[in-house]
């Protein structure tokens, strides 16, 4: 099958490899004029006027990223199937959209307000305590758009810093840890569910994820998959969807937010699970049998950020996969990440250390599970 996707970056790079060994062919239409990282026929339009050479080459549409025009989506799909469907990508992409569908399916988020200036910013700072963090309601990503305020009188600062017109502000939660859950959806319904990973965060960007959790209770797991369930259904959503969440010290989980598409917290199931999230997701847009979602081993992703490592130190480490993106250096990007799989976690956590070591700039992995 010859599948579109829509975007050219790393995520693109890594659904094609996985379907090349299914047979697919892929077609990339890069909207940005800046694609960086994709392998196969990339079609260039940041002015939408090649839309029908794209759609003339494909079968079937999907994306790796979710800040497109949803009518670009809606045209599309009036011509091919596309998966996951504009109505999951009109809401992903608002966060005004979706807290609104969290709290109606029910799924605890952190106590929240919508603003619209700075005054009203300040007012709810007051109203929620402090600190609080403020957050563009649309285009926010890897910490773009958010400010943290440490006091309400921070509101004008903010307001200035974020240049929205709209804003969310949500309440400081007092974490254990952060932690993703990432689900699968097939076209006829069924539903597979990866182990929990918990992720480390730094300036932002996503720096470690790990899984299985070894200190996860079985509820908190089960919980999870039934927020996550309750969204895929809701939705009809197709493919593979990627929901954060925050834990709390009474073991509660609170939403943060949710990606329509393969996500960075789950780049370790391309070692660690016995099928990745790529192949799963490419099993799920096609109508296939989806894949055994299980881990293999525990295992740990380090993202490589702003600068390359020197790849003979990092691979000369035992039980290590390299995945570069082929992208030049620069601050804050996401170059290419590394997997680590150990036979338990204890070695996992020794045999991290060493790796971070290689990594630049990267700060120490220290996970809730290690004491």
């Amino acid at each position: 099958m010859n599948i579109g996707i829509l975007g050219a970056g790393q995520l693109g790079q890594m659904l094609a490899l996985a379907g090349y060994p299914l047979g697919n062919r892929f077609t990339f239409l890069d909207t940005t004029g800046g694609h960086s990282a994709a392998i196969g026929e990339i079609i260039s339009d940041p002015q939408n006027r090649r839309l029908g050479d794209f759609l003339e080459r494909v079968d079937v549409v999907t994306y790796e990223f979710e800040h497109l025009p949803v009518a670009l989506i809606r045209e599309i799909e009036a011509h091919r199937p596309v998966y996951p469907s504009s109505r999951a990508i009109a809401v992903c992409q608002h966060r005004v959209e979706e807290k609104a569908l969290f709290d109606r399916l029910s799924i605890p988020t952190p106590e929240y307000r919508v603003v619209e200036s700075a005054a009203a910013l300040e007012e709810a700072a007051r109203a929620l305590g402090c600190p609080a963090v403020a957050k563009s309601t649309t285009e926010g990503y890897d910490g773009k758009g958010q400010a943290v305020l440490k006091t309400p009188d921070d509101a004008p600062r903010a307001w200035d810093e974020i240049g929205h017109s709209q804003l969310i502000v949500e309440a400081f939660v007092d974490f254990v840890r952060e932690v993703s859950i990432i689900a699968v959806r097939g076209r006829d319904g069924e539903v597979r569910f990866y182990p929990m990973a918990e992720n480390r965060h730094a300036d932002g960007i996503l720096r470690y994820s790990v899984a299985p959790l070894p200190d996860l209770d079985d509820s908190v797991q089960t919980t999870a998959d039934g927020y996550i369930r309750a969204l895929l259904d809701e939705l009809d959503y197709v493919g593979v969807l990627a929901l954060e969440l925050f834990q709390t010290r009474d073991g509660r989980l609170l939403a943060n937010e949710m990606a329509p598409r393969v996500h960075n917290s789950g780049h370790w199931t391309m070692d660690g699970a016995v099928t990745s999230q790529f192949e799963n997701h490419l099993r799920a847009v096609q109508g296939l049998p989806l894949g055994d979602t299980r881990a293999r081993f525990p295992t740990c992703m380090a993202n490589v950020i702003g600068r390359e490592p020197d790849s003979g130190e990092v691979l000369r480490q035992a039980d290590v996969h390299l995945h570069r993106y082929g992208k030049a250096e620069r601050p804050g990007r996401k170059l290419g990440h590394v997997n680590l799989v150990a036979q338990d976690h204890a070695e996992l956590a020794r045999r991290l250390d060493a790796l971070a070591s290689l990594l630049p700039d990267a700060p120490a992995p220290r996970f809730s599970f290690v004491t």
